[in-house]
């Protein structure tokens, strides 16, 4: 027969730790780091990804692409319509974003879809990149941990016996 495993209290997630509970209660936005670290390489200036950012959010699943506004995403950002509009045409333009257009036979043309697989296929090699770079700083880790240590010895001066 098992022993009963001990009650353990409850731990927060290590991001709550990190954030607070209520913060990640509000809600939270996974971006790959590779986006954030590799930003002038992908020629983004702090606007466009802050735009990005805004769009993100709004992108909870997979196969349900976000169609937040440029009105909201402009007064999130303290930017204007038009900036937010050119700015997306330039995203678009780099092959990063792709606006789907979206309508409702109600109310005819909505806020556009946005589509991200060419951010996804541009950053990819970067993380290909940041993946190997992991892999072969925890292989020279494991070797130096592997690795036997020296002997030292002492080595008696000349016409001194052991």
């Amino acid at each position: 027969m098992k022993a009963p495993e001990p009650q353990q209290q409850p731990t927060l997630k290590e991001n709550e730790r990190k954030w607070t509970k209520p913060l990640m209660d509000a809600g939270y936005t996974v971006i790959p780091a590779v986006i954030l670290d590799r930003q002038q390489a992908l020629l983004l200036d702090p606007v466009d990804v802050n735009i990005l950012l805004q769009l993100l959010t709004h992108w909870w699943k997979a196969d349900n692409l976000p169609y937040p506004s440029k009105k909201s995403i402009a007064e999130r950002i303290g930017k204007t319509e038009k900036t937010v509009q050119r700015r997306i045409a330039k995203l678009e333009h780099a092959g990063y974003v792709k606006r789907v257009s979206r309508y409702s036979a109600a109310r005819g043309q909505l806020s556009n879809y946005y589509d991200f697989s060419g951010l996804i296929a541009a950053v990819t090699p970067f993380a290909l990149e940041a993946v190997e770079r992991k892999e072969e700083i925890r292989a020279e880790a494991k070797t130096r941990a592997t690795r036997k240590k020296p002997r030292f010895r002492v080595v008696p001066k000349e016409g001194e016996s052991q």
